[in-house]
């Protein structure tokens, strides 16, 4: 059962870890806490569910979950934070966070507050690895982060897109300077960052069969705590805390029983930081201008 659990928890963690991409991709390279992420997570989950109940198949499901996703999240940066740019950075969060209630009342009136539920499973079929049973969406979820995440580390680390990204991360005056396009640099992190959370909207709803606008309220909450205990100076300490998160998280459940999850899965995010504030992945105190 042990091993069984750890590996449900791994699949809740891979979501969490896309989530926190999402988050640590914008908060990384532009200092700003991105709160609607948590939202465009929910609209991909549904922008996905019309493409599923279509009876297409998962993969443009997952395509037009990141598509959809990442047009709110152009808008999102549009509107919600280029004009306070130059803002004390408090200003363009809680414009997100306007942005990220408007989008859930949104969702609230196209699809009902009532859960929205597959009447089949996308993908059916389990197997059996010694004593432990693993689903195919399971696999799924799993093999989907892996490539998102490489992908991510390929287009961050070596392209000219990626290489733009990192210079505006650690000044964005002097990237301008050296010719670096900052506005369309700052528009695509929060397109990639909505890709992120629209895929992960897509496979939690699918491995779940169930989806509600509510749903990104308390696993944003998460993602921002994986965020926060992998580094948000570092953009992949995502990768180490997010199955950390999970495991913790279905261990509790499992053996401590629901009640106490957030309880402990806080408790721990807490005491990682009094142990290690910078986070698991951060440097240290005096290297916090380096975010990427």
């Amino acid at each position: 059962m042990l091993i069984q659990q750890f590996v449900n928890g791994l699949t809740l963690g891979a979501v969490y870890t896309l989530i926190a991409l999402s988050f640590s991709l914008v908060m990384g390279i532009l200092g700003v806490l991105n709160l609607a992420i948590a939202e465009l997570f929910m609209l991909g989950g549904y922008f996905g569910f019309a493409v599923v109940m279509a009876q297409l198949p998962l993969p443009v499901a997952l395509v037009a979950g990141m598509i959809g996703a990442a047009l709110v999240a152009a808008i999102v940066e549009r509107i919600g934070y280029q004009p306070f740019r130059a803002a004390p950075v408090v200003t363009p969060m809680l414009s997100t966070l306007g942005f990220s209630i408007i989008l859930q009342n949104v969702a609230t009136n196209v699809w009902g507050s009532d859960p929205l539920q597959l009447s089949d499973e996308v993908l059916s079929g389990r197997f059996n690895i010694g004593p432990v049973s693993v689903s195919a969406i399971q696999l799924t979820v799993l093999g989907v982060t892996v490539v998102l995440v490489a992908l991510l580390a390929f287009l961050v680390q070596r392209t000219s897109i990626g290489r733009a990204l990192r210079a505006v991360a650690e000044n964005r005056d002097v990237a301008r300077l050296l010719g670096v396009p900052a506005g369309r640099v700052t528009l695509i992190a929060f397109m990639l960052s909505g890709s992120l959370a629209g895929a992960a909207g897509v496979l939690i709803g699918v491995h779940y069969a169930a989806i509600t606008p509510y749903i990104g309220v308390e696993i944003g909450l998460k993602a921002i705590a994986v965020m926060v205990i992998g580094g948000t100076t570092r953009i992949w300490g995502a990768l180490i805390a997010g199955p950390l998160m999970g495991v913790v998280e279905v261990m509790t459940v499992a053996y401590g029983g629901s009640q106490i999850r957030d309880f402990v899965v806080y408790g721990f995010m807490i005491a990682i930081l009094l142990l290690r504030p910078q986070g698991l992945l951060g440097g240290g105190r005096s290297d916090q201008g380096q975010r990427v």
